[in-house]
């Protein structure tokens, strides 16, 4: 990875700052984009790469023109571009029939139209230096996950997208990953949208017994390096894949049941 130009968006927090904090240390040059340009900044001063081996580049994924200048600044500073992770992304939790519309077009803007307008921007470079394209998404990207309609929509759209970008270019050696990660220790469920939303504000999950985001970067890293095309982290990830394919009922039975235990849930 030395050398290698590395653009990672929702990088202020969580798996992005973990998959920031780790290209550093394979002395990558990265690109930290987030919307909190203060934030970035503060991360690139303590990482002690600011200027020469990092750039902050204030970023809302949900603007196209705020993507298309992530990638310009980037190739103006860098003249290259190697590795695009797209990790930025919200998530919610209620029930379709309780839910305000506003709320799915807002988790679609970000998780889906924000991989879209930065790989499209990104592409051409990307063929140039036969480059890499990661979507960080998750298990509801292969099975819709009750109370999460949104969230699962924008995962399975990122991977239709992603699949036809990686046929589109099998002549042009651009490499597109999709990496499912496991539950993961951020704050994603607390800034998850409730039905009106607004945050959670609270997460229904013990995140002390979840994945930490530095292992998802450790498997991000490997799993660019194999050239895989999509990487499910946990082994429960796995199992649902392969059991939705032969006992579909009793899979989303054993879903409902999972997700119906969580505190408050909207299931009940």
């Amino acid at each position: 990875m030395k050398d290698k130009v590395v653009i990672v968006t929702g990088a202020s927090s969580g798996i992005g700052l973990a998959c920031a904090k780790a290209f550093i240390n394979l002395n990558a040059k990265v690109v930290l984009a987030a919307r909190s340009i203060d934030k970035l900044e503060a991360i690139a001063n303590e990482l002690d790469c600011s200027g020469k081996n990092c750039l902050a580049v204030k970023t809302d994924v949900t603007r196209e023109e705020d993507c298309k200048l992530l990638i310009q600044k980037t190739i103006d500073k860098f003249q290259k571009l190697d590795i695009l992770i797209n990790n930025a992304g919200i998530s919610m939790r209620a029930l379709l029939v309780d839910v305000e519309t506003s709320v799915l077009k807002k988790v679609m803007d970000v998780n889906f139209w924000g991989t879209v307008y930065c790989t499209k921007y990104a592409l051409a470079y990307l063929q140039q230096s036969k480059g890499t394209v990661v979507g960080i998404s998750s298990i509801a990207g292969f099975h819709g996950l009750p109370g999460r309609s949104a969230y699962s929509a924008s995962k399975f759209a990122m991977h239709g997208f992603l699949e036809s970008v990686r046929i589109e270019n099998l002549k042009k050696g651009v490499h597109i990953m999709v990496l499912a990660a496991s539950f993961t220790n951020t704050n994603i469920r607390k800034y998850a949208l409730d039905e009106n939303g607004n945050q959670q504000g609270e997460t229904p999950r013990k995140e002390e017994k979840l994945t930490s985001p530095e292992e998802v970067a450790r498997n991000l890293i490997r799993s660019i390096r194999k050239k895989k095309r999509t990487r499910i982290m946990s082994i429960e990830g796995q199992l649902m894949v392969l059991f939705q394919r032969f006992v579909p009922l009793l899979t989303d039975l054993v879903i409902y049941k999972k997700f119906a235990s969580e505190p408050n849930s909207p299931l009940k």
